[in-house]
């Protein structure tokens, strides 16, 4: 499942964000999601982001 977030830019930033995604052929939206995806794994791999504790059953229901 897919969410929606808002986010607020510097204008320098979308700037160079809608150029790269022109650069790309992509939409901007699409980039921006593409690079808060790829910065959330890498803190995941590097440790700055801890894994999502396991649901207990308790949870669960």
């Amino acid at each position: 499942m897919s969410k929606k977030v808002f986010v607020t830019l510097p204008d320098s930033i979308h700037e160079d964000l809608e150029r790269w995604a022109k650069l790309q052929g992509r939409p901007t939206a699409n980039l921006a999601a593409f690079l808060i995806e790829t910065g959330i794994n890498q803190a995941k791999d590097k440790g700055d982001l801890p894994p999502k504790p396991p649901i207990s059953p308790k949870q669960a229901k």
